[in-house]
């Protein structure tokens, strides 16, 4: 499953959302591979009773140019916009 960093609770949480399971996972930063960050997403595996999460930097960065490219139109559009305010 896939999971994204969300944000990070008192500096010590991280709070991963699975979107697909409909899960909010609560674990210890720490827990998390080097160059995990808000925003980094996981494969996550949960297999007899042990978590696997391993950084996926190829879904963190297609998801960051996807979010950036939505901003870029957002913005373009509101350029755009013809509204005169009363």
């Amino acid at each position: 499953m896939k999971g994204i960093l969300d944000r990070i609770e008192d500096g010590r949480y991280a709070v991963i959302l699975v979107e697909a399971e409909k899960l909010e996972l609560i674990l210890p930063f720490d827990y998390l591979p080097a160059g995990s960050h808000i925003n980094s997403w996981f494969t996550i595996d949960a297999e007899n009773r042990q978590l696997s999460i391993i950084l996926d930097e190829e879904t963190s960065l297609i998801k960051n140019q996807q979010t950036k490219e939505l901003m870029d139109r957002l913005r373009m559009r509101k350029k755009g916009s013809r509204f005169k305010r009363k």
